[in-house]
């Protein structure tokens, strides 16, 4: 089969002969510029009598034009070729030469040089609809567009990679063959216009409010952008002048303005946790910076005595652009770093309150946990009232969700926890501890001490939550055993419990799938505090003039403060309530079998199944294997979290996958040697001794 579509596609590819007797530069526009895209299909493709192994890029060494012998990729061997045939063949050469003076005078040689790989609007959604287009349509070679041309010839994955090893002996025979003084003033002039372009885009974007309010003001008093476009200008009217020597010094004039706005752009992102993180404005700031290295690059063309020495760079810089472009991963891993960064950070600043360092704040933190936990023995019974009620799946889900959410929120604010809130908020809390940190032993025996005191606050709080919630449902039930004579759930309800809760049944995975939902509300708390900030809603609740008139200015300024520190644990329990209710729900709609598993919320229901079925309970299996699932339960509530939480921050501050692993490992050798640790806080509040690791 594969030898089958090998021998199709080698018919679809044309010969060098018939190639050359092709090049007609009379030719109309489209049929020119397939021609080209024909002629990299031929570059790239091995004959069919070629094996597997010589069709690879490096297949088998080949003496280079300099004289040393590297392996040549095939694209590169066929170029030499190429070569060869019209240094033999002047008149193919010359044919050659003709239809690419067409194929260039014929397009806007601006739009490769001074837009491709840009956004045209420096917004990051109109760079995404870009990319879903040229995915998902296809280009037409009838077009005077060269960025488009050049998208369309130089589509294949490796090109980048081929066109980076021609050397410069082939470089040269290639210029010496194809370009003339003509051709040589078309691009010098196309070099100026683009030059121009990039200068004004520059000044753009970098005057548009959305950057200039958050440079710093000292950057911005010299004025950086003001002058771009002017000095573009003036290089235009040296170079007609024929002044090489001012030309080089107003090339020097412009690189240094060119620096000014690099460092201006570069104060942006001191100024994002005062203002917010927005992706479009992180889109700009990366978007005007490639625009003053594509301005360098080009007046490094300019100026540049043997230009055919720089020019291989840039072609290179725009064949990796096409590859880049046509993927979607790339945009949104390299613009949404700095979202997650700032993110994780505002996570961060709540994590910090549900980390213990001392015994004191462990004790805290155990009595915090008791309170939330006789609390969800009240969210427990509302849990079972809203399943008796008979609403349909949707609205079952909704109320639950009310449920859930309020009571997570009144938890907060009466300065209670929870203790499953507490690894999706912490752990970028310790990655903030690596930011900046050279990691060596010291860092990281630091940051294994920051994971024991967030494992001993967990560990403090499921044991607060459990202690209390279980009594509690029990003592509810015995209470109404007494006073109606009857439990508050019936036996139906309770032998349900027991068939849910099983360690035999999905219990594990549904724990898992709770633990992404936490996860899942600890971004979106650091996603709504974010666009708090952004949109400054703080300040417009302390000082907009309806909202001063309708609050008086003390409470305006009072309400400003709560809500500025309060937003985050909002957002948070409100988004994991209605998820814990919502997300069976929704999943039912598509026949998904999907519940959640919360640990606090199951011991709940044990202990109410307990005080219907009565000590009779106690004699079956079937109970005892929803108690073994409790501590599992918790176990990948808090585990899954936490990893999924702690790989984003991680990832968002750059730590790459060895130094992870260092982590990793160092965090195992602790366990393995002071257990202790883990569960209980020493007397002096420190983690213990730093343990060596490799």
């Amino acid at each position: 089969m594969i030898g089958a579509l090998r021998r199709w596609w080698s018919l679809r590819v044309w010969d060098l002969t018939a190639l050359l007797n092709a090049a007609d530069p009379r030719a109309s526009r489209p049929e020119r510029h397939l021609w080209l895209i024909r002629l990299l299909e031929w570059l790239r493709s091995a004959p069919p009598s070629q094996t597997g192994a010589e069709r690879k890029p490096a297949a088998a060494p080949e003496p280079e034009a300099g004289g040393d012998t590297q392996p040549s990729p095939w694209p590169l061997r066929r170029l030499r070729h190429l070569l060869n045939v019209l240094e033999r063949h002047p008149q193919h050469a010359e044919q050659v030469r003709q239809l690419l003076r067409a194929v260039l005078t014929g397009t806007d040689v601006s739009a490769l040089l001074a837009e491709f790989g840009f956004a045209p609007r420096s917004s990051f959604a109109s760079e995404l609809i870009e990319r879903l287009r040229l995915i998902g349509l296809p280009g037409t070679p009838d077009t005077n567009d060269l960025g488009e041309l050049f998208q369309l010839v130089f589509h294949g994955h490796d090109d980048a990679t081929w066109l980076a090893q021609i050397d410069a002996v082939t470089w040269r025979r290639l210029a010496r063959l194809l370009v003339d003084e003509e051709l040589a003033a078309h691009w010098r002039g196309a070099l100026l216009d683009s030059i121009q372009l990039l200068a004004g885009q520059v000044r753009a974007v970098g005057m548009a409010a959305t950057l200039r309010q958050r440079m710093d003001d000292a950057v911005l008093a010299g004025r950086p952008f003001h002058h771009l476009a002017q000095s573009a200008q003036r290089l235009a009217e040296l170079d007609a002048l024929g002044d090489s020597e001012r030309l080089h010094e107003q090339a020097q004039q412009l690189r240094a303005e060119l620096l000014a706005c690099r460092q201006a752009a570069a104060s942006v992102r001191n100024h994002l946790e005062a203002w917010g993180v927005s992706i479009d404005v992180v889109f700009q700031v990366e978007q005007l910076r490639e625009r003053t290295e594509r301005i360098n690059a080009l007046l490094t063309l300019l100026t540049s005595p043997q230009p055919e020495r720089d020019w291989p760079w840039l072609v290179v810089q725009l064949a990796e652009g096409v590859r880049s472009r046509r993927g979607l991963r790339s945009l949104f891993a390299h613009h949404y770093s700095l979202l997650a960064r700032k993110v994780t950070e505002r996570s961060a600043e709540t994590g910090e309150h549900y980390i213990t360092r001392t015994r004191a704040e462990y004790r805290e933190m155990l009595q915090r946990a008791c309170g939330g936990g006789l609390f969800m023995a009240g969210t427990t019974f509302m849990k079972f009232v809203i399943g008796a009620m008979g609403f349909s799946a949707f609205w079952a889900g909704f109320w639950a969700g009310v449920n859930y959410a309020g009571s997570f929120v009144a938890i907060q604010l009466l300065g209670w926890t929870v203790a499953t809130k507490q690894p999706a908020m912490t752990a970028p809390a310790m990655a903030a501890k690596l930011d900046g940190v050279q990691l060596d032993d010291a860092a990281i025996d630091d940051f294994v001490d920051e994971v024991t005191h967030l494992i001993r606050s967990q560990t403090a709080g499921i044991v607060g939550n459990l202690t209390v919630v279980a009594p509690v449902v029990l003592a509810l039930q015995g209470l109404a055993w007494w006073i109606a004579g009857v439990p508050l759930i019936g036996e139906t309800e309770a032998r349900h419990v027991l068939h849910n809760l099983t360690l035999l049944g999905p219990t594990l995975v549904f724990a898992a799938l709770t633990g992404v939902l936490l996860f899942m509300s600890s971004l979106i708390a650091g996603w709504v505090e974010n666009a708090f900030v952004l949109h400054r809603l703080d300040s417009a609740i302390a000082w907009n003039p309806r909202i001063v008139r309708l609050l008086g200015s003390a409470r305006a300024q009072r309400w400003s403060r709560w809500w500025r520190t309060h937003i985050s644990g909002l957002a948070a329990n409100v988004s994991l309530g209605f998820m814990l209710g919502l997300v069976p729900a929704l999943a039912v709609f598509f026949g998904l079998p999907v519940e959640v598993r919360h640990v606090t919320l199951s011991t709940g229901q044990l202990a109410a199944a307990l005080g219907t079925l009565g000590l009779a309970a106690l004699h079956e299996w079937a109970f005892w294997l929803c108690l073994a699932a409790i501590p599992l339960t918790g176990a990948l509530n808090l585990a899954v979290s936490f990893v999924l939480a702690f790989r984003v921050a991680l990832r968002s501050r750059g730590i790459r996958l060895r130094e992870r692993s260092r982590l990793y490992r160092a965090l195992r050798q602790r366990l393995r040697e002071q257990p202790r640790s883990f569960i209980v806080p020493p007397r002096d509040g420190t983690a213990g001794p730093a343990v060596p690791h490799a």
